[in-house]
């Protein structure tokens, strides 16, 4: 089947998590670019109906575009696998390896790529043992500057650079209101990118990379997705070597987790030129002010084009 014999395709966005907003952007975004390449798109927020819908109605191909745990954490993909239903993006099992952080660093590691090292701690933990007592052995071991974020979760909610020790406390809270395990790791200093790993038939293939400067220093919520509030370099300026490294580092996170179509690493390159991993996105934001869209134009691609190419491939890995 090439692109322009897809009859239809389901895009889902919107659901119930904290990133609805950009979800509905993203959603929008992907039906109006497949649209204007010929292809029919239905747009749907997913609700009690959906399965019934979907089972019903056989499109070629559902696009899930549903970010935080409703999207990525790999439910809605077992369902669609389930129902025999060919969906763009990882299989439910590589999702669910990506979506836990601390298993994915683990993952990754072993492909030889450097992550920070740093500890997770669930909620249970943290109030059994006493908050005083297990900040002292955090700090201990994992002196400031330290990055406290989610254990799973995305567009860095609940996520904070602490400087100082006296903001630990507050960080760890705010991380759990998000999840109910929180890493503490290792702060990288460096250049931040991102690099888009994309794959239509010929491989995992890593998209230049964007270097990300917000203008507050951290690259928050709002940095993300307010236009004006990052500066974004595609391609990031990095040494050569630096530049291969990192595609290199991206290309086996990617083959790491086993995901597949699309995925977004994130790295910190640091003064040596090393590149070192923060996590991976198996749903990356595809909005006006989204990564991947930014290293897909960088890199040649007629957004409409690649995904309508994206939609083709998942029909031909459908089994």
């Amino acid at each position: 089947m090439n692109a322009s014999a897809l009859t239809s395709v389901t895009v889902l966005a919107g659901g119930i998590s904290h990133e609805r907003d950009v979800s509905l952007r993203s959603g929008r975004r992907v039906a109006d670019s497949l649209h204007a390449n010929g292809i029919a798109v239905q747009l749907r927020d997913p609700d009690a109906t959906l399965l019934a819908h979907l089972a019903a109605e056989r499109p070629d191909v559902v696009w899930p575009v549903l970010h935080g745990a409703s999207g990525e954490d790999g439910a809605l993909r077992g369902l669609l696998e389930a129902l025999d239903i060919p969906f763009v993006g990882s299989t439910s099992a590589a999702a669910r390896l990506a979506w836990d952080k601390p298993t994915a660093k683990e993952l990754v590691s072993r492909a030889g790529v450097h992550t920070p090292r740093g500890i997770t701690l669930s909620h249970d933990a943290f109030r059994e043992l006493g908050a005083v007592g297990v900040l002292q052995a955090i700090t201990e071991e994992h002196p400031v500057p330290v990055v406290v974020k989610p254990a799973r979760g995305g567009s860095a909610q609940g996520v904070t650079v602490v400087d100082d020790a006296s903001q630990l406390p507050r960080a760890m809270v705010d991380a759990y209101t998000y999840c109910d395990d929180v890493i503490v790791e290792q702060k990288i200093t460096g250049t931040e990118i991102a690099v888009g790993v994309i794959d239509t038939g010929d491989g995992p293939t890593a998209l230049p990379a964007v270097e990300i400067v917000p203008r507050g220093g951290v690259y928050g919520f709002e940095a993300r997705y307010n236009a004006g509030e990052t500066t974004f370099f595609t391609p990031a300026r990095l040494e050569a070597d630096a530049s291969s490294a990192a595609a290199v580092a991206a290309v086996a996170a990617h083959e790491a987790l086993g995901l597949r179509h699309l995925s977004r690493v994130d790295l910190i390159v640091d003064a040596a030129g090393t590149p070192w991993f923060l996590e991976v996105n198996v749903l990356p934001g595809l909005t006006e002010t989204s990564l991947v869209p930014m290293a897909l134009e960088s890199a040649g691609y007629e957004l409409g084009l690649f995904y309508a190419a994206l939609a083709e491939k998942a029909v031909r890995d459908h089994v």
